[in-house]
Protein backbone atom coordinates (compact mmCIF):
# COMPACT_ATOMS: atom_id res chain seq x y z
CA UNK A 1 0.00 0.00 0.00
CA UNK A 2 1.43 3.50 -1.07
CA UNK A 3 0.93 7.12 0.19
CA UNK A 4 3.74 8.75 -1.46
CA UNK A 5 2.54 12.60 -1.21
CA UNK A 6 3.51 14.84 -4.31
CA UNK A 7 6.68 16.22 -2.55
CA UNK A 8 7.75 16.50 1.03
CA UNK A 9 6.96 20.47 1.73
CA UNK A 10 3.92 22.39 0.53
CA UNK A 11 5.35 26.00 0.46
CA UNK A 12 3.85 29.47 -1.14
CA UNK A 13 1.04 27.33 -2.11
CA UNK A 14 2.68 24.52 -4.07
CA UNK A 15 4.17 21.56 -3.69
CA UNK A 16 8.27 21.35 -3.38
CA UNK A 17 10.75 19.18 -3.52
CA UNK A 18 14.57 18.95 -1.97
CA UNK A 19 16.03 15.77 -2.13
CA UNK A 20 19.26 17.45 -0.16
CA UNK A 21 17.38 16.94 2.86
CA UNK A 22 17.67 13.78 4.91
CA UNK A 23 15.68 10.95 3.63
CA UNK A 24 12.83 9.96 6.18
CA UNK A 25 11.20 6.85 5.55
CA UNK A 26 6.85 6.67 6.65
CA UNK A 27 6.49 3.20 8.10
CA UNK A 28 2.81 1.39 8.29
CA UNK A 29 2.20 0.59 11.28
CA UNK A 30 -0.03 -2.63 10.61
CA UNK A 31 2.53 -4.33 8.78
CA UNK A 32 5.35 -2.18 8.76
CA UNK A 33 6.05 -1.81 4.84
CA UNK A 34 7.49 1.17 3.56
CA UNK A 35 4.56 3.56 2.12
CA UNK A 36 6.29 6.84 1.35
CA UNK A 37 9.54 8.77 2.21
CA UNK A 38 9.73 12.45 2.01
CA UNK A 39 13.19 14.55 2.85
CA UNK A 40 13.72 16.39 6.06
CA UNK A 41 13.87 20.72 5.27
CA UNK A 42 17.68 21.93 4.61
CA UNK A 43 18.19 25.55 5.60
CA UNK A 44 17.04 26.72 2.24
CA UNK A 45 13.98 25.10 2.66
CA UNK A 46 13.42 26.60 5.91
CA UNK A 47 14.24 30.34 4.92
CA UNK A 48 11.92 29.36 2.05
CA UNK A 49 8.85 28.48 4.36
CA UNK A 50 9.46 31.29 6.98
CA UNK A 51 9.83 33.82 4.05
CA UNK A 52 6.13 32.62 2.43
CA UNK A 53 4.84 32.69 5.63
CA UNK A 54 6.28 36.49 6.32
CA UNK A 55 4.94 37.97 2.90
CA UNK A 56 1.81 35.81 3.18
CA UNK A 57 0.92 37.09 6.42
CA UNK A 58 0.61 41.04 5.60
CA UNK A 59 -2.07 39.71 2.85
CA UNK A 60 -3.91 37.39 5.01
CA UNK A 61 -3.94 39.84 7.83
CA UNK A 62 -5.19 42.72 5.66
CA UNK A 63 -8.34 41.23 5.09
CA UNK A 64 -11.55 41.61 7.05
CA UNK A 65 -12.58 38.99 9.89
CA UNK A 66 -15.43 38.32 8.00
CA UNK A 67 -13.00 37.59 4.21
CA UNK A 68 -10.80 35.41 6.91
CA UNK A 69 -13.74 33.57 8.32
CA UNK A 70 -15.22 32.33 4.91
CA UNK A 71 -11.81 30.74 3.42
CA UNK A 72 -11.46 28.41 7.11
CA UNK A 73 -15.36 27.46 6.53
CA UNK A 74 -14.99 26.29 3.06
CA UNK A 75 -11.52 24.51 4.51
CA UNK A 76 -14.33 22.76 6.89
CA UNK A 77 -16.48 21.50 4.36
CA UNK A 78 -14.13 20.44 1.44
CA UNK A 79 -12.87 18.10 4.76
CA UNK A 80 -15.91 17.12 5.46
CA UNK A 81 -16.85 16.31 1.93
CA UNK A 82 -13.29 14.37 1.69
CA UNK A 83 -13.57 12.65 5.23
CA UNK A 84 -13.37 9.07 4.13
CA UNK A 85 -9.80 9.74 1.61
CA UNK A 86 -8.59 11.63 5.22
CA UNK A 87 -9.18 9.33 7.00
CA UNK A 88 -7.67 6.83 5.12
CA UNK A 89 -4.69 8.93 4.92
CA UNK A 90 -4.78 9.20 8.58
CA UNK A 91 -4.44 5.15 9.09
CA UNK A 92 -2.19 4.94 7.33
CA UNK A 93 0.23 7.69 8.27
CA UNK A 94 -0.64 6.96 12.01
CA UNK A 95 -2.03 2.79 12.25
CA UNK A 96 -5.19 4.01 14.08
CA UNK A 97 -8.19 2.00 12.80
CA UNK A 98 -10.14 3.62 10.59
CA UNK A 99 -12.89 2.84 12.38
CA UNK A 100 -11.95 5.29 14.54
CA UNK A 101 -10.24 7.94 12.70
CA UNK A 102 -13.45 8.28 10.09
CA UNK A 103 -15.16 9.69 13.40
CA UNK A 104 -12.36 11.44 15.62
CA UNK A 105 -9.83 13.27 13.03
CA UNK A 106 -10.72 14.65 10.29
CA UNK A 107 -13.78 15.64 11.51
CA UNK A 108 -12.55 17.54 14.52
CA UNK A 109 -10.62 19.38 12.13
CA UNK A 110 -12.89 20.36 10.63
CA UNK A 111 -14.91 21.26 13.07
CA UNK A 112 -11.92 23.32 14.42
CA UNK A 113 -11.91 25.60 11.26
CA UNK A 114 -15.75 26.03 11.35
CA UNK A 115 -15.54 27.02 15.26
CA UNK A 116 -12.65 29.79 14.48
CA UNK A 117 -13.70 30.43 11.33
CA UNK A 118 -17.67 31.91 13.42
CA UNK A 119 -15.21 33.49 15.28
CA UNK A 120 -12.50 35.78 13.01
CA UNK A 121 -15.53 38.67 12.68
CA UNK A 122 -16.19 39.24 16.02
CA UNK A 123 -12.54 39.72 17.03
CA UNK A 124 -12.66 43.22 18.23
CA UNK A 125 -11.53 45.75 21.18
CA UNK A 126 -12.96 47.64 23.48
CA UNK A 127 -13.54 51.36 24.08
CA UNK A 128 -12.82 52.68 28.21
CA UNK A 129 -13.66 56.17 28.55
CA UNK A 130 -11.42 58.15 30.57
CA UNK A 131 -13.35 61.24 31.35
CA UNK A 132 -13.41 63.65 28.43
CA UNK A 133 -10.47 61.72 26.59
CA UNK A 134 -11.18 57.87 25.62
CA UNK A 135 -9.21 54.42 25.22
CA UNK A 136 -9.90 52.02 22.81
CA UNK A 137 -8.13 48.70 22.30
CA UNK A 138 -7.20 46.52 18.99
CA UNK A 139 -6.45 42.83 18.60
CA UNK A 140 -3.97 42.61 16.08
CA UNK A 141 -2.06 39.12 14.80
CA UNK A 142 1.26 38.03 16.02
CA UNK A 143 2.95 37.34 12.75
CA UNK A 144 4.65 34.50 11.19
CA UNK A 145 3.74 31.44 13.66
CA UNK A 146 5.56 28.13 13.95
CA UNK A 147 3.27 24.69 14.88
CA UNK A 148 4.76 21.80 15.57
CA UNK A 149 2.53 18.63 16.09
CA UNK A 150 3.04 15.07 17.55
CA UNK A 151 2.56 11.98 15.24
CA UNK A 152 -0.69 10.79 17.32
CA UNK A 153 -3.43 12.90 16.24
CA UNK A 154 -1.35 14.48 12.90
CA UNK A 155 -4.33 16.04 11.07
CA UNK A 156 -6.40 17.10 14.07
CA UNK A 157 -3.53 18.71 15.35
CA UNK A 158 -2.41 20.71 12.29
CA UNK A 159 -6.19 22.42 11.81
CA UNK A 160 -5.86 22.67 16.09
CA UNK A 161 -3.08 25.05 15.36
CA UNK A 162 -4.04 26.24 12.43
CA UNK A 163 -7.27 27.36 12.70
CA UNK A 164 -7.61 30.33 15.76
CA UNK A 165 -3.71 31.17 14.11
CA UNK A 166 -5.21 32.04 11.05
CA UNK A 167 -8.72 33.46 12.62
CA UNK A 168 -6.58 36.07 14.09
CA UNK A 169 -4.72 36.71 10.75
CA UNK A 170 -1.47 35.04 11.71
CA UNK A 171 0.52 32.84 8.99
CA UNK A 172 1.90 29.54 9.87
CA UNK A 173 4.95 27.24 9.45
CA UNK A 174 3.97 24.00 10.45
CA UNK A 175 6.31 20.76 10.70
CA UNK A 176 4.88 17.57 11.09
CA UNK A 177 6.44 14.71 13.40
CA UNK A 178 8.75 12.84 11.03
CA UNK A 179 6.81 9.95 12.16
CA UNK A 180 3.61 10.68 10.50
CA UNK A 181 4.55 13.56 7.88
CA UNK A 182 1.88 12.81 5.10
CA UNK A 183 -1.88 14.55 6.39
CA UNK A 184 -0.78 18.04 7.31
CA UNK A 185 0.05 18.23 3.34
CA UNK A 186 -3.39 17.08 2.46
CA UNK A 187 -4.53 20.40 4.49
CA UNK A 188 -2.63 22.25 2.80
CA UNK A 189 -3.52 21.33 -0.17
CA UNK A 190 -7.59 22.33 0.96
CA UNK A 191 -6.38 25.61 1.93
CA UNK A 192 -5.27 26.51 -1.24
CA UNK A 193 -8.31 25.58 -2.83
CA UNK A 194 -10.96 26.88 -0.27
CA UNK A 195 -9.40 30.36 -0.81
CA UNK A 196 -6.41 30.61 1.63
CA UNK A 197 -3.69 33.14 0.04
CA UNK A 198 -0.36 31.60 -0.60
CA UNK A 199 2.09 31.58 1.68
CA UNK A 200 -0.27 31.56 4.97
CA UNK A 201 0.02 27.82 5.61
CA UNK A 202 3.12 25.60 4.81
CA UNK A 203 4.13 22.69 5.67
CA UNK A 204 7.64 21.19 5.94
CA UNK A 205 9.41 17.94 7.17
CA UNK A 206 11.84 17.23 9.45
CA UNK A 207 13.76 16.25 12.43
CA UNK A 208 14.49 17.87 15.45
CA UNK A 209 16.56 19.70 14.08
CA UNK A 210 14.46 21.81 11.86
CA UNK A 211 12.09 22.34 14.56
CA UNK A 212 14.98 23.79 16.41
CA UNK A 213 15.86 25.96 13.72
CA UNK A 214 12.19 27.46 13.45
CA UNK A 215 11.76 27.98 17.15
CA UNK A 216 15.44 30.55 16.88
CA UNK A 217 14.26 32.25 13.50
CA UNK A 218 13.44 35.85 14.32
CA UNK A 219 11.18 35.82 11.68
CA UNK A 220 8.83 33.73 14.03
CA UNK A 221 6.30 35.47 16.59
CA UNK A 222 4.85 32.47 17.99
CA UNK A 223 5.03 28.48 18.72
CA UNK A 224 3.39 26.10 19.48
CA UNK A 225 3.81 22.86 20.45
CA UNK A 226 2.45 19.70 20.59
CA UNK A 227 4.96 16.75 22.15
CA UNK A 228 6.72 15.41 25.34
CA UNK A 229 7.87 16.94 28.27
CA UNK A 230 11.44 16.76 27.51
CA UNK A 231 10.93 18.40 24.20
CA UNK A 232 8.72 21.25 25.47
CA UNK A 233 11.35 22.09 27.88
CA UNK A 234 13.95 22.52 25.26
CA UNK A 235 11.49 24.50 22.49
CA UNK A 236 9.95 26.87 25.65
CA UNK A 237 13.92 27.52 26.69
CA UNK A 238 14.83 27.76 23.10
CA UNK A 239 11.76 30.66 22.45
CA UNK A 240 12.14 32.45 25.77
CA UNK A 241 15.36 33.51 24.27
CA UNK A 242 14.01 35.72 22.00
CA UNK A 243 10.71 36.16 23.81
CA UNK A 244 8.47 34.53 21.62
CA UNK A 245 4.40 33.83 22.63
CA UNK A 246 4.45 29.88 23.52
CA UNK A 247 1.72 27.42 23.58
CA UNK A 248 2.92 23.69 25.08
CA UNK A 249 0.72 20.73 25.10
CA UNK A 250 2.66 18.31 26.48
CA UNK A 251 2.40 14.91 28.35
CA UNK A 252 0.54 13.57 31.29
CA UNK A 253 0.21 10.60 34.21
CA UNK A 254 -3.41 11.85 34.62
CA UNK A 255 -6.00 10.15 37.62
CA UNK A 256 -9.33 8.93 36.50
CA UNK A 257 -10.85 8.34 39.90
CA UNK A 258 -14.12 5.96 40.35
CA UNK A 259 -16.06 6.42 43.73
CA UNK A 260 -17.77 3.45 45.07
CA UNK A 261 -21.32 4.84 44.14
CA UNK A 262 -20.13 4.95 39.93
CA UNK A 263 -22.59 3.79 38.00
CA UNK A 264 -20.04 0.94 36.68
CA UNK A 265 -20.74 0.70 33.32
CA UNK A 266 -20.04 4.49 32.59
CA UNK A 267 -16.60 3.87 34.86
CA UNK A 268 -15.44 0.93 33.16
CA UNK A 269 -16.17 2.48 29.95
CA UNK A 270 -14.73 5.93 30.93
CA UNK A 271 -11.00 3.67 31.51
CA UNK A 272 -11.15 1.74 28.56
CA UNK A 273 -11.46 5.18 26.69
CA UNK A 274 -8.95 6.68 29.27
CA UNK A 275 -6.77 3.72 28.63
CA UNK A 276 -6.63 2.51 25.00
CA UNK A 277 -8.33 4.53 22.60
CA UNK A 278 -5.77 5.19 19.61
CA UNK A 279 -4.00 1.86 21.23
CA UNK A 280 -3.34 4.02 24.54
CA UNK A 281 -1.37 6.55 22.60
CA UNK A 282 -2.92 9.50 23.87
CA UNK A 283 -1.20 12.43 26.03
CA UNK A 284 -4.81 13.41 28.55
CA UNK A 285 -5.20 9.49 28.92
CA UNK A 286 -6.44 8.68 32.43
CA UNK A 287 -3.86 5.95 33.11
CA UNK A 288 -3.72 5.79 36.69
CA UNK A 289 -6.77 4.39 37.61
CA UNK A 290 -7.67 5.02 41.37
CA UNK A 291 -10.73 2.57 41.94
CA UNK A 292 -12.56 2.69 45.40
CA UNK A 293 -11.54 -0.89 47.69
CA UNK A 294 -15.28 -1.66 47.83
CA UNK A 295 -16.18 -2.31 44.05
CA UNK A 296 -12.61 -3.45 42.70
CA UNK A 297 -13.18 -6.88 42.17
CA UNK A 298 -16.41 -6.12 40.35
CA UNK A 299 -14.73 -2.98 38.67
CA UNK A 300 -11.67 -5.99 37.82
CA UNK A 301 -14.30 -8.76 36.95
CA UNK A 302 -15.98 -6.82 34.63
CA UNK A 303 -13.60 -4.89 33.41
CA UNK A 304 -11.64 -8.02 32.00
CA UNK A 305 -15.07 -9.37 30.47
CA UNK A 306 -15.39 -6.19 28.63
CA UNK A 307 -11.62 -6.69 26.96
CA UNK A 308 -12.73 -9.33 25.43
CA UNK A 309 -14.58 -7.04 23.08
CA UNK A 310 -11.12 -5.37 21.90
CA UNK A 311 -10.79 -6.65 18.05
CA UNK A 312 -7.65 -6.29 16.88
CA UNK A 313 -7.20 -6.28 13.27
CA UNK A 314 -6.82 -4.51 10.20
CA UNK A 315 -7.11 -0.79 10.73
CA UNK A 316 -8.79 -0.92 7.50
CA UNK A 317 -11.39 -2.91 8.59
CA UNK A 318 -14.16 -0.93 10.04
CA UNK A 319 -14.82 -3.96 12.30
CA UNK A 320 -11.31 -3.77 13.70
CA UNK A 321 -11.43 -1.39 16.93
CA UNK A 322 -8.07 -1.76 18.42
CA UNK A 323 -4.84 -1.57 16.10
CA UNK A 324 -1.02 -1.62 15.58
CA UNK A 325 0.83 1.02 17.88
CA UNK A 326 2.94 3.75 16.02
CA UNK A 327 6.23 2.26 15.59
CA UNK A 328 8.32 -0.76 16.79
CA UNK A 329 10.10 1.30 19.24
CA UNK A 330 6.85 2.77 20.75
CA UNK A 331 5.64 -1.21 21.29
CA UNK A 332 9.31 -1.92 22.62
CA UNK A 333 9.05 0.83 25.39
CA UNK A 334 5.50 -0.21 26.17
CA UNK A 335 6.84 -4.03 26.60
CA UNK A 336 9.52 -2.57 28.98
CA UNK A 337 6.96 -0.86 30.94
CA UNK A 338 4.88 -4.33 31.40
CA UNK A 339 8.02 -6.16 32.35
CA UNK A 340 8.79 -3.71 34.96
CA UNK A 341 5.14 -4.05 36.29
CA UNK A 342 5.39 -7.65 36.67
CA UNK A 343 8.79 -7.33 38.10
CA UNK A 344 7.23 -4.35 40.63
CA UNK A 345 4.83 -6.91 41.84
CA UNK A 346 1.62 -5.68 40.15
CA UNK A 347 -0.76 -8.34 39.23
CA UNK A 348 -1.10 -8.69 35.61
CA UNK A 349 -5.09 -8.95 35.03
CA UNK A 350 -5.08 -9.25 31.03
CA UNK A 351 -2.77 -8.87 27.87
CA UNK A 352 0.16 -7.25 27.56
CA UNK A 353 1.37 -10.17 24.51
CA UNK A 354 2.42 -9.30 21.40
CA UNK A 355 0.15 -10.62 18.45
CA UNK A 356 1.43 -13.14 16.02
CA UNK A 357 1.01 -11.16 12.80
CA UNK A 358 3.32 -8.73 10.90
CA UNK A 359 3.07 -4.70 12.43
CA UNK A 360 3.22 -3.25 15.59
CA UNK A 361 0.30 -4.80 17.83
CA UNK A 362 0.13 -5.95 21.49
CA UNK A 363 -2.90 -6.87 22.97
CA UNK A 364 -4.58 -4.52 25.67
CA UNK A 365 -2.86 -4.64 29.30
CA UNK A 366 -4.57 -4.50 32.91
CA UNK A 367 -2.17 -4.07 35.79
CA UNK A 368 -4.20 -4.53 39.46
CA UNK A 369 -2.30 -3.86 43.00
CA UNK A 370 -0.32 -1.10 41.78
CA UNK A 371 0.97 1.42 44.19
CA UNK A 372 1.89 4.74 44.16
CA UNK A 373 5.40 4.26 43.83
CA UNK A 374 5.49 1.67 41.08
CA UNK A 375 6.89 2.60 37.64
CA UNK A 376 3.78 2.02 36.42
CA UNK A 377 2.44 4.64 38.53
CA UNK A 378 5.03 7.17 38.19
CA UNK A 379 5.57 7.34 34.18
CA UNK A 380 4.25 8.28 31.04
CA UNK A 381 3.89 5.03 28.95
CA UNK A 382 2.07 5.94 26.21
CA UNK A 383 0.44 2.52 24.92
CA UNK A 384 -1.65 0.58 26.24
CA UNK A 385 -1.33 -0.28 29.83
CA UNK A 386 -3.78 0.46 32.65
CA UNK A 387 -3.17 1.08 36.31
CA UNK A 388 -5.86 0.21 38.57
CA UNK A 389 -4.69 1.09 41.90
CA UNK A 390 -7.03 0.74 45.35
CA UNK A 391 -8.86 3.74 47.78
CA UNK A 392 -10.85 4.21 50.60
CA UNK A 393 -10.84 8.02 51.46
CA UNK A 394 -11.66 10.88 49.59
CA UNK A 395 -9.27 13.53 50.93
CA UNK A 396 -6.28 10.53 50.54
CA UNK A 397 -6.96 9.90 46.73
CA UNK A 398 -7.24 13.26 45.95
CA UNK A 399 -3.69 13.58 47.19
CA UNK A 400 -2.30 11.02 46.07
CA UNK A 401 -3.86 11.85 42.36
CA UNK A 402 -1.58 15.18 43.01
CA UNK A 403 1.57 13.66 43.76
CA UNK A 404 3.10 14.16 40.16
CA UNK A 405 4.96 16.50 38.31
CA UNK A 406 2.23 16.69 35.51
CA UNK A 407 -1.57 18.10 35.38
CA UNK A 408 -3.34 17.59 31.99
CA UNK A 409 -6.29 16.05 32.60
CA UNK A 410 -8.17 14.20 35.36
CA UNK A 411 -11.32 12.16 35.95
CA UNK A 412 -14.28 11.47 38.44
CA UNK A 413 -17.02 8.81 38.12
CA UNK A 414 -19.61 9.35 40.54
CA UNK A 415 -23.26 9.98 41.29
CA UNK A 416 -22.86 12.26 43.89
CA UNK A 417 -22.66 15.13 41.85
CA UNK A 418 -21.91 17.61 44.86
CA UNK A 419 -18.47 15.14 45.12
CA UNK A 420 -17.64 15.08 41.89
CA UNK A 421 -17.27 18.89 41.86
CA UNK A 422 -15.77 19.22 44.95
CA UNK A 423 -13.04 16.71 43.60
CA UNK A 424 -12.41 18.08 40.32
CA UNK A 425 -11.77 21.18 41.84
CA UNK A 426 -8.76 20.13 44.30
CA UNK A 427 -7.16 17.83 41.13
CA UNK A 428 -3.97 19.69 39.93
CA UNK A 429 -5.08 19.55 36.35
CA UNK A 430 -5.89 21.54 33.14
CA UNK A 431 -8.61 19.56 31.79
CA UNK A 432 -10.86 17.62 33.87
CA UNK A 433 -14.37 15.52 33.11
CA UNK A 434 -17.15 13.84 35.36
CA UNK A 435 -18.87 10.68 34.66
CA UNK A 436 -17.15 11.12 31.49
CA UNK A 437 -13.37 10.98 29.70
CA UNK A 438 -11.36 12.62 27.09
CA UNK A 439 -13.97 13.99 25.18
CA UNK A 440 -12.56 17.63 24.00
CA UNK A 441 -14.91 19.85 22.16
CA UNK A 442 -13.24 22.47 20.09
CA UNK A 443 -15.73 25.03 21.67
CA UNK A 444 -13.80 24.52 25.00
CA UNK A 445 -10.07 24.93 26.22
CA UNK A 446 -7.97 22.57 26.13
CA UNK A 447 -4.16 21.76 27.91
CA UNK A 448 -2.22 21.43 31.00
CA UNK A 449 -0.98 22.65 34.28
CA UNK A 450 2.36 21.69 36.26
CA UNK A 451 4.81 20.65 33.75
CA UNK A 452 2.00 19.36 31.42
CA UNK A 453 1.79 22.37 29.15
CA UNK A 454 1.58 26.38 29.29
CA UNK A 455 -1.38 27.94 27.23
CA UNK A 456 -4.48 26.60 25.79
CA UNK A 457 -6.19 25.22 22.96
CA UNK A 458 -9.63 25.60 21.09
CA UNK A 459 -12.25 27.39 23.22
CA UNK A 460 -12.17 31.51 22.38
CA UNK A 461 -9.40 31.85 25.46
CA UNK A 462 -7.60 30.50 22.42
CA UNK A 463 -8.09 33.91 20.78
CA UNK A 464 -5.83 35.33 23.38
CA UNK A 465 -2.67 33.07 22.94
CA UNK A 466 -2.74 33.61 18.82
CA UNK A 467 -3.45 37.38 19.01
CA UNK A 468 -2.22 40.59 21.01
CA UNK A 469 -4.10 43.91 21.97
CA UNK A 470 -3.00 46.99 21.55
CA UNK A 471 -3.68 49.61 23.52
CA UNK A 472 -4.82 53.38 21.60
CA UNK A 473 -5.20 56.40 24.15
CA UNK A 474 -6.85 59.35 22.02
CA UNK A 475 -6.54 62.58 23.98
CA UNK A 476 -9.75 65.10 23.61
CA UNK A 477 -8.70 67.99 26.12
CA UNK A 478 -5.60 70.40 26.30
CA UNK A 479 -2.17 68.69 27.44
CA UNK A 480 -1.13 69.73 29.97
CA UNK A 481 2.89 69.78 31.27
CA UNK A 482 4.71 70.95 33.86
CA UNK A 483 6.77 73.19 32.04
Amino acid sequence: MKAQPTASHFINGAYIEDTAGTPIDVIYAADGELIARVHSATAAIVDQALNAAKAGQKIWAAKSGVERGRVLRRAADLIRERNHELSVLETLDTGKPLQETLVADATSGAESLEYFGGLAATLGGEHIQVGEDFVYTRREALGVCVGIGAWNYPTQIACWKASPALACGNSMVFKPSETTPLCALKIAEIFIEAGLPAGVFNVIQGLGDVGASLVTDARVAKVSLTGSVPTGRKVYAAAADTMKHVTMELGGKSPLIIFEDANLEDAISGAINANFYSSGQVCSNGTRVFVHADIKEAFLTRLAERMQGAVIGDPMDEATNFGPMINARQLEITEKYIAAGKAEGARLICGGDRVDRPGNYITPAVFADVTDDMTIAREEVFGPLMSVLDFTDEDEVIARANDTEFGLAAGVFTRDLTRGHRVVGKLEAGSTWINQYNLTPVETPFGGSKMSGVGRENGQVAINHWSELKTVYVGMTPVEAAF
